[in-house]
Order: C-alpha cells, then sequence, then structure tokens
C-alpha cells in the first residue's frame, strides 16, 4: 500500500536553513580582519578542503596548512572563534520547519557537506535536533556531495526508494546530482517557495 510508505525529507543545511560554514564570503572577511593574503589562503584552501570536508583530517590540521604555515599576529582560537561566529540562522525556514515537522508525517534528514568541527557545533548551536531525525554529514560518512553515493547512502539509511524522497539544495549542481539518482528534487531559492512546495507535498 504506497499511501502507508514513509515519505523523506532530505535538506542541505548551508544556504537553506543557516548560512555556509566557512564559505568564501567569510574567508574574504577573515582574510581583511587578520590580514592574511587572501589569494594564498584560498589556493591553499582549494587543495585541501575537500579532505576535511571528508572527515580525513581536523580543523586544526586544515588550519595548519591554510592558515598557520606563517607566523601569525593573532592566536588559533582568535581565528576559529571567528570561523564558529560566521555561523548564523537564515529567516525563517528553520523555526518554521521545526514546527511544520510536528504534523507533516514526514522523516527529515540532512545530506550535507561539512567538516566536523562546525557541524558538530552547528547541530548543537541551532538545535538541529529539533528539526532533523538523522545527519547525513560528509565528515561522518567519508564522501561528500555531489559523489551520488551520499544519497544512496541515505536512502539505505531511511530505508526508502527515490520516488519516496525529497530533496531541497540551494546550488543547481547538487540538485542535478540528486536528480539523477531518481529523487524528487527541488532547488531552495527562498523560505515561501521551499514552504508553498512542502505544503503541496504533503496535501499529496
Amino acid at each position: 500500500m504506497e499511501a502507508d510508505y514513509p515519505k523523506i525529507l532530505f535538506l542541505d543545511v548551508g544556504g537553506v536553513l543557516l548560512t555556509n560554514g566557512w564559505g568564501h564570503e567569510s574567508r574574504q572577511t577573515a582574510a581583511k580582519i587578520f590580514e592574511i593574503d587572501y589569494a594564498e589562503m584560498e589556493a591553499l584552501h582549494n587543495l585541501i578542503f575537500n579532505i576535511y570536508e571528508i572527515g580525513k583530517i581536523t580543523l586544526d590540521e586544515y588550519l595548519d596548512t591554510v592558515v598557520f604555515h606563517h607566523p601569525r599576529s593573532f592566536t588559533r582560537e582568535d581565528f576559529k572563534s571567528f570561523i564558529f561566529s560566521e555561523s548564523k540562522e537564515l529567516p525563517e525556514l528553520l523555526t518554521w520547519l521545526i514546527d511544520w515537522k510536528k504534523t507533516c508525517g514526514f522523516r527529515i534528514f540532512s545530506i550535507n557537506n561539512e567538516g566536523k568541527e562546525l557541524n558538530d557545533y552547528r547541530i548543537k548551536k541551532f538545535g538541529l535536533h529539533q528539526c532533523f531525525d538523522a545527519f547525513i554529514s560528509s565528515c561522518d560518512v567519508g564522501m561528500r556531495k555531489p559523489d551520488p553515493s551520499i544519497f544512496k547512502l541515505a536512502m539505505g539509511i531511511a530505508q526508502v526508494n527515490p520516488e519516496q524522497c525529497y530533496y531541497f539544495d540551494d546550488r543547481p549542481m547538487l540538485v542535478e546530482a540528486a536528480r539523477r539518482t531518481g529523487i524528487n528534487v527541488f532547488q531552495h531559492t527562498n523560505f515561501e517557495t521551499t514552504k508553498q512546495i512542502l505544503e503541496n507535498i504533503k496535501t499529496h
């Protein structure tokens, strides 16, 4: 009986519920505040950040390569505090989703690319356990979007077929990566649009 099958909502976190954990705008701001050569920092970041996001190195090891390969006038803790402070809740959706979850009948999972320390901080800081039943985070599963394996793993954990799943991401490339696995996909652009889509899905 198809109606008895659970519906699963997969959500990205950065760019949907929260700001990005350590996006290029934050790195540009950090370069100005801490007087770092942005071009050099960005080149090193691009070489190693994916390794951090799949849990192969720690945040300190990432910073050893990207920032603290030179003597600095600031401390490691100052820089890490800045990184964490860049995480902010985006308007409306998270608060609405926590309430909507109480009656929607969906199970809700994150599928997100995030390094371990940032992921743990953001889950705790913004109370994401109130929203999500489980977290499929790149740092814990050793793979990152757009690898199709992370979407297949999420479906395996939820024990569902693609047609039961709905995925929202703000980045078109990652929406398309999920689409190729057969999941129903939507690009998140703003709260009102995503809210309306979810309300429509709920009633069908």
